[in-house]
């Protein structure tokens, strides 16, 4: 047997890898798509879809969330081929995922951004596939929600946040403290089935949606707030969002509004896992701001969201 027989094979998932299985890449090498999953605009037999959207034009204090979606990238090649924990098993052995790459606009043309990425969630959503979002600040909800809602109807939001993003403008701005006003103004929201977790802030308005605050989560603990999550969504279509914020900084300083006091990364994160049993159709993670993280702390923390997200969905798909 010659010696380049016995060498391992380059195989660079995100380019040629199968549509199902883990990649057993080293993970300090190879092209960085999300969890390996392949680059592609092919949506044929694909149940889920990785996809970016690179702005932060809508900040009001910090910005950098632009680079959000390739420090997530970056930090999901530690979830190697090995089966995922918590879920003891390869979410790709159920679900065909691809990175979709980035949303596509023209970052001088402020006003025409939410209907580019509208317009292209769209045509995502209209093939049937799932899709799963990384911003980007978090004004990129906004035309996310309405993609959903033409394609579902009204929706449950579930909101992990240190933020209520329910201040009022005038429907035109780009602001990310005020898409949920406008979603329940116009509908696209349900606010009797809606609810933030980890909220430390006051707005002036609620707009029907109920909290449940930093403070309230630490003294309730991870059961009590999942049950009182579960019985407000209850059994109807609902999408989730996840503001990285809604860590205390010691587990996501790498975000654009930071404030003390918040959930940690495994309470908020064994959360979610307890609401595997709602009726998701779509999901974003946001606020991830590279410049100002420390080790990937944060970038790791919003990629392992995503990483149980698709669990909890291959754990749907087996029944």
């Amino acid at each position: 047997m010659s010696k380049d027989a016995t060498r391992p094979r380059p195989t660079d998932n995100a380019f040629l890898g199968p549509l199902h299985g883990g990649s057993k890449e080293p993970t300090y090498a190879g092209a960085l798509s999300f969890m390996r999953r392949r680059y592609s605009r092919d949506l044929a037999g694909v149940d889920v879809v990785v996809w970016g959207i690179p702005l932060d034009a809508a900040v009001s204090n910090r910005p950098g969330a632009r680079f959000g979606p390739q420090a997530i990238r970056r930090a999901s090649a530690i979830f190697d081929g090995d089966p995922q924990y918590p879920f003891a098993r390869d979410p790709f052995a159920e679900l065909a995922v691809v990175d979709y790459g980035d949303c596509v606009f023209d970052y001088g043309r402020h006003a025409e951004i939410p209907r580019c990425i509208e317009a292209q969630a769209r045509e995502i959503l209209a093939t049937g596939a799932h899709l799963v979002s990384l911003g980007g600040d978090h004004y990129v909800t906004w035309p996310l929600l309405k993609a959903h809602a033409a394609r579902h109807g009204p929706l449950a939001l579930v909101q992990f946040d240190a933020h209520q993003d329910t201040w009022d403008d005038d429907g035109e701005r780009l602001d990310h403290g005020t898409f949920v006003a406008r979603a329940v103004r116009e509908g696209i929201i349900d606010p009797q089935r809606s609810i933030q977790i980890g909220i430390r802030t006051h707005a002036p308005d609620t707009c029907g949606i109920g909290i449940l605050d930093a403070y309230t989560v630490h003294e309730q603990g991870v059961r009590g707030t999942v049950e009182r999550v579960l019985a407000r969504v209850g059994a109807g279509p609902a999408y989730l969002t996840v503001d990285i914020d809604c860590l205390d900084p010691a587990f996501a300083p790498g975000t654009g509004t930071p404030v003390a006091g918040g959930l940690s990364s495994a309470q908020a994160l064994m959360i979610l896992k307890g609401l595997a049993g709602i009726d998701w159709r779509g999901m974003d993670v946001v606020e991830v701001a590279p410049a100002y993280d420390h080790g990937d702390i944060t970038a790791i923390a919003a990629a392992t969201f995503v990483q149980h997200y698709l669990g909890m969905l291959a754990e749907r798909r087996r029944g």
